[in-house]
């Protein structure tokens, strides 16, 4: 190893660095953000609802039933 060998840093790497320095609250803000749309919990009833709802899809979507 190179006596003056530092570690590299992708320029993404320091731009999301530079980023969370000019704003600290962006994680939370990203945390809440999700919170909102996928952090939810989950009724096992409509789950199940929807599965038993679910109609087999044919193997070539296109192709005409037989007698049809």
């Amino acid at each position: 190893m190179p006596l003056f060998w530092k570690p590299y840093k992708s320029d993404v790497t320091n731009f999301i660095e530079a980023l969370k320095a000019k704003k600290p609250t962006l994680e939370d803000e990203q945390r809440a953000g999700r919170a909102l749309l996928w952090d939810r919990a989950l009724d096992r009833s409509q789950q199940a609802d929807w599965a038993d709802a679910k109609v087999a899809q044919q193997p070539y979507v296109y192709q005409t039933k037989p007698g049809a």
